[in-house]
């Protein structure tokens, strides 16, 4: 009995050991002596939080059964590293893709927090998983407004005697962040004529929709702006989003990433999804169903079109493709994003002048140079 017992504990213990090893793989590692160096994990310890911030200036509007509400609700976490003498450090302000979650960025929130930055994502009231009514894209609109929001509660937070937050945050030093419908929001909310936040002095889009967007929409600043994308996206087609980024944005990187796919960009791909030879191919029908159920959630519908500020009605219609072929390893998306994100950040972040021109030479010729499946375009002047 006690051999039988002990028989079964030691296949416990194998099958968890197992278990730990497939659904939690270590990312791929960069091979090149800059990349390696850079990819090393940060030594500050992180600290998280759960937030919950109501803006009582604008509403929720009514969707499908939900009835909406005179709020916004605005639930998340912010994460920030440990040794507070070692701020105030730069803040990112994430924002989650359509039907998606703030989870969805953890492989980036893990490497950017250890490396001092404070790192804050929200799940937008009607475009997360679980809105009420059922995920909506066309309330992207108003998501910019939320980012301001995140922003102003967590300033007023570090200036407040005794708060967790108190000093940690360098106001000067602000970048919105997004994936998907977030790299949309991300897009609204550095650049809209009337949404823009003057506070934000970066922004990266991690394949955002843009096929509606003019270069009239990004003339409202130079500031440093990053497009991650891959050749192989089914949900936002690279030809007609990511591609003629370079020719709108003047003070732009469009990092390419060959067989990149849309779902790759998540954290969640690199374990449950690696096995699929094209993640996307799962997703896609989930997607467009999503957006049936929506109603008026088709891609046309996104944004109003208004030429005076750059908004076309050019459609960019989601999951075209019949066949799939095999995308990029999402380890390897997700390692090379981080990369670019984080040598992006750095250009214009770092405090020290010599890091920041390191890192632009390095996003023009050195992440290319030492990684294969990923080209980098720069595009009008040089990041300053």
């Amino acid at each position: 009995m006690r051999l039988l017992r002990n028989l079964l504990l030691s296949i416990i213990v194998i099958v968890g050991i197992v278990a730990v090893y497939v659904l939690n793989p270590d990312l791929p590692e960069p091979q090149g002596e800059q990349s390696a160096s850079l990819y090393e994990p940060g030594s500050l310890g992180v600290s998280s939080e759960a937030i919950a911030l109501t803006d009582n200036s604008r509403p929720t509007m009514a969707n499908g059964t939900y009835e909406g509400s005179d709020s916004r609700l605005l639930e998340g976490y912010v994460w920030y590293p440990d040794e507070t003498e070692a701020g105030p450090f730069p803040l990112v302000v994430y924002s989650h893709g359509y039907m998606s979650s703030v989870d969805e960025a953890d492989y980036m929130v893990d490497f950017l927090v250890p490396k001092g930055y404070v790192v804050v994502a929200v799940n937008y009231p009607l475009s997360n998983g679980a809105a009420p009514g059922g995920p909506i894209v066309t309330d992207v609109i108003n998501q910019a407004g939320d980012v301001s929001f995140v922003i102003d509660a967590l300033l007023t937070r570090n200036t407040s005697a005794g708060d967790s937050l108190q000093g940690l945050i360098d106001p000067e030093r602000i970048a919105a962040v997004g994936l998907s419908l977030g790299g949309l929001t991300t897009q609204l909310v550095a650049y809209h004529q009337t949404e823009r936040d003057e506070r934000i002095r970066t922004a990266v889009s991690i394949a955002g929709p843009s096929a509606m967007l003019e270069r009239e929409f990004f003339q409202t600043s130079d500031n440093p702006f990053l497009m991650v994308a891959g050749t192989d996206d089914a949900i936002v087609p690279y030809d007609m989003n990511a591609e003629p980024m370079p020719e709108k944005v003047d003070n732009s990187l469009l990092a390419t990433l060959d067989g990149g796919s849309h779902v790759g960009f998540v954290t969640i791909a690199s374990t449950f999804l690696r096995w699929f030879d094209h993640p996307d191919a799962l997703v896609c029908p989930m997607l467009l169903s999503g957006l049936e159920n929506g109603g008026e959630g088709r891609p046309e519908t996104i944004l109003t079109p208004d030429a005076a500020i750059g908004i076309s009605n050019t459609v960019s219609e989601p999951c075209p493709n019949e066949n799939f072929n095999r995308a990029m390893r999402p380890g390897q998306q997700q390692m090379l994003t981080r990369l670019a994100v984080y040598a992006f950040l750095e250009s214009s972040f770092a405090e020290e002048a010599a890091q920041r021109q390191d890192m632009r030479e390095y996003l023009n010729t050195g992440l290319a140079q030492e990684n294969s499946g990923v080209q980098v375009l720069q595009a009008g002047t040089a990041i300053n």
